[in-house]
């Protein structure tokens, strides 16, 4: 995967680190509790997939930020729909008629996860399943080797709007407090014909938050 793993394995590490800490805090066992939460965080974000000629992708950072529920089948099992603004994308070095270039792309989706959690302990949870997202918009900046710049923003054209995917990730849970991470791929790729200058590609984040459940 062509993705930012160092940043996301330490950020992945110190919220593994809290597990110890966590057992002190997590007073009250919730698992079987209905819940409504919002969160907030950041998407590491990148493509695979990918096709265009002489196209070289590297990852690029995002905002996410959303709401979700925590609906209980008893205390082990239970049903986590989510609604996330989630920005993706990728950026790009190549070359275009001999002339290399930069390319940046910022897609910003509507993200809806609908998870299977799994509760074997009251302070994790782990969860699993599709997601459906829509496109809302794209942006992209290009700047070629004479230095000139083009910034557009695009909203038709050859994208696909609706993208199936699958989400697996797990949660912390300290009391109303909640740290999440994800990791998520796009089962479709997006509707381009792989070419240099608009690449095929597919979306691939991982993602960490900070919840707030009521």
């Amino acid at each position: 995967m062509k993705i930012q793993v160092k940043k996301a394995a330490l950020i992945l590490t110190m919220l593994t680190a809290t597990i110890g800490f966590s057992q002190e805090t997590v007073s009250v066992d919730t698992r079987d509790s209905f819940k409504f939460g919002v969160k907030a965080g950041v998407n590491f974000a990148n493509v695979y997939d990918e096709e265009g000629q002489d196209f070289v992708a590297e990852g690029k950072t995002g905002f996410a930020a959303g709401g979700f529920l925590s609906i209980p089948f008893g205390k082990v099992l239970g049903f986590q729909p989510e609604v996330m603004y989630s920005q993706k994308g990728f950026k790009a070095t190549g070359n275009l008629l001999g002339f290399g270039y930069d390319y940046n792309r910022t897609s910003t989706f509507l993200d809806i996860p609908l998870l299977l959690q799994v509760k074997p302990a009251p302070m994790l949870t782990l969860v699993a399943g599709p997601q459906f997202s829509y496109l809302l918009e794209t942006k992209n900046e290009f700047n070629n080797s004479s230095s000139s710049t083009q910034e557009d923003a695009i909203n038709s054209q050859n994208y696909k709007k609706n993208i199936f995917g699958f989400v697996v990730g797990a949660d912390l849970n300290f009391n109303k407090l909640v740290l999440s991470g994800r990791a998520g791929w796009d089962i479709n790729q997006s509707d381009s014909d792989g070419n240099s200058t608009d690449p095929r590609y597919k979306n691939q984040v991982i993602q960490f938050t900070l919840g707030y459940t009521f």
